[in-house]
């Protein structure tokens, strides 16, 4: 069965840092290109970026450009989504989610096929 579990999420005040990660069972993460989204409450899923499958070529959102950074552990099965400079507007439930084989990505929910549960980032002092 594939699944992805999110994880790394919590409080964090103003311009401080996280580490999420998106690890998968069931299958091997390197050759599914992966994306971040969030959805603050009352809004609608927004897509951050992804990392294209047996790739490192990322994709990101203008919100996010230059804060936020996707990368790969295939060791670990993960994908990892660094976030820097946070701010309380990052607040959300950050979720990733996965797709077979593309050549390139986009951060649109329709893109994708499996999602994880989602882990809560809430941004404040």
């Amino acid at each position: 069965q594939l699944q992805l579990v999110e994880s790394g999420g919590g409080l964090v005040q103003p311009g401080g840092s996280l580490r999420l990660s998106c690890t998968a069972t069931g299958f091997t993460l390197n050759y599914y290109t992966i994306g971040w989204f969030r959805q603050a409450p009352g809004k609608e899923r927004e897509g951050l970026g992804c990392i294209v499958s047996r790739s490192d070529s990322t994709n990101y959102a203008e919100s996010v450009k230059g804060r936020f950074t996707i990368s790969r552990d295939n060791a670990e099965n993960t994908v990892f989504l660094q976030s820097n400079s946070l701010k309380p507007e990052d607040t959300a439930v950050y979720y990733c989610a996965a797709v077979f084989a593309t050549r390139g990505c986009r951060a649109d929910p329709g893109w994708f096929d499996y999602w994880g549960q989602g882990t809560q980032v809430t941004v404040s002092s």
